[in-house]
């Protein structure tokens, strides 16, 4: 279901196209419009012409799009028998979403017209909307129904709906809807303002017998979807450090696909070197392998899908080195003293992030900041870490939801003095449940040190989101 949040503005009408060219987005439907109650009016059918547009053709999941809905052409009439003077017109429509998102999209418009004699039709308007992408790929975006208010005298709505598939025109699309039709102040004596009859000139109805009705609404916008970047948690740890030439080295990997080929080599800086063997990925993505070292050029292991490594497929580099013992001359000893490699770790402080509260109905950023998170690296090898944030959606009581699609962050990351890697922080940005990097150092020749990482965060909260407290869970990840 696509995230609604609606928003006014716009002219009334669309932008002009070259004579005989169809404007991009432009559509018409056949229309059945059900005047108030109060009107005294028959239904009015025939098309509408209108047209979709979006701020943003290409989002990425979690982006939000501002959709622009036109209608430039109407069957409507004016509901009284007296004229509408200038801004007494107020619209609000749907906009229908499918493809990889199904849903709707409420659309609504400023009050605002020129003036429309007796009887006459309803004039172009223009309604804007907003909606969150929540999957990637194709998502098409159709026009729906639309109500026109009006405020003169009475407060009279036109509600216009698509005459598709079993709804002939002529018949009411809307049986269960009530006119309004309350009236907005004393009227003086004199002629009533609405008609009890057809006025002179009706919009002409469509004959069911002469115009098959289509099936659904026209698409009138096409847009695609890009995925979030997907952090890349592959992970080798060595049982040792360290190991004569032709030694045997148990390699535990992690966060391969289940069932995936997986290459275990050997590294010296960027290039493999000869050693390399091959094992499968179990069923929760682990791989058990034994690699024999034998090349004395060998500096680390490292693991990977497919036929050669790559940032998105590999794991980081664990080091390794190999000792080769040379003869030694008559009275002499070797004395080795070794540096035990440590472990990469991360502490955090506090469990609970409270955001600013925002107002119902305006909806907008609630910010905060995350808990402090300290990242020690003492392995001191060449693999630098990354640290992944992933979010749930934020759920209120009665199962009301905020995708968490819409929290994003501004990150920092301060590297302790003496630290030898350089601390990065991710970018600004979406955090979703597809994750986002908050901070990593990369590969280097020695690597470790202690980082500081913080970050800004800011949840969008559509407007008229029910009133109360919406909670998400926040998950860091390091490798």
């Amino acid at each position: 279901m696509a995230v609604l949040a609606a928003a006014t503005g716009g002219a009334l009408s669309a932008p002009a196209a070259a004579e005989g060219e169809t404007p991009p987005g432009q559509v018409e439907f056949p229309t059945h419009c059900l005047p108030p109650q109060e009107a005294g009016l028959p239904p009015a059918d025939g098309p509408t012409t209108a047209r979709i547009t979006v701020d943003d053709p290409t989002p990425r999941v979690g982006d939000t799009v501002t959709v622009t809905y036109q209608v430039t052409r109407t069957p409507a009439l004016n509901p009284l028998s007296v004229a509408l003077p200038a801004d007494v017109l107020t619209p609000t429509g749907r906009i229908v979403l499918g493809g990889v998102q199904q849903g709707e999209v409420t659309v609504v418009g400023a009050k605002r017209n020129d003036p429309v004699g007796p009887g006459g039709a309803l004039p172009a308007v223009t309604m804007t909307g907003t909606f969150t992408v929540t999957a990637p790929g194709e998502i098409t975006l159709a026009p729906g129904g639309y109500t026109l208010h009006t405020g003169h005298l009475l407060e009279l709505d036109t509600v216009c709906a698509g005459a598709f598939g079993s709804v002939p025109p002529g018949a009411d699309p809307t049986p269960s809807a009530e006119p309004s039709g309350s009236a907005s102040g004393a009227v003086s004596p004199g002629p009533s303002p609405v008609s009890p009859s057809p006025p002179a000139s009706p919009s002409p109805s469509v004959p069911p017998s002469t115009l098959p009705l289509p099936a659904g609404p026209p698409v009138a916008q096409r847009i695609t979807a890009s995925p979030l970047p997907t952090a890349n948690l592959r992970a080798v740890a060595l049982g040792t450090a360290a190991g004569a030439p032709g030694a045997k080295v148990k390699v535990t990997g992690a966060g391969f696909v289940p069932g995936a080929e997986v290459t275990v080599a050997g590294r010296a800086g960027t290039a493999e070197t000869a050693d390399r063997v091959t094992a499968k990925a179990d069923e929760l993505g682990v791989v058990l392998a034994e690699l024999p070292v034998t090349d004395r050029a060998t500096t680390a292991v490292v693991a990977y899908e497919g036929p050669a490594w790559t940032p998105e497929r590999g794991s980081g580099p664990s080091a390794y080195t190999v000792i080769a013992a040379a003869p030694l001359p008559p009275g002499s000893q070797t004395v080795t003293a070794i540096v035990q490699p440590g472990e990469l770790g991360m502490t955090q402080e506090g469990d609970a992030v409270t955001l600013a509260a925002v107002p119902y109905g305006d909806g907008g950023a609630a910010a905060g900041r995350i808990g402090t998170v300290t990242v020690k690296d003492a392995r001191g090898g060449p693999a630098g870490w990354s640290l992944i944030g992933k979010v749930t959606d934020f759920t209120g009581s009665g199962g009301v939801r905020i995708p968490g699609a819409s929290l994003s962050w501004t990150p920092t990351c301060t590297a302790a003095p003496g630290s030898p890697s350089a601390c990065t922080p991710g970018s600004a940005g979406t955090v979703g449940p597809d994750g986002a990097v908050l901070a990593s150092t990369g590969d280097a020749a020695l690597v470790g040190g202690t980082f500081t990482v913080d970050a800004a965060v800011t949840l969008q909260v559509p407007p008229y989101t029910p009133p109360g407290a919406y909670t998400a869970v926040l998950t860091l990840t390091l490798s």
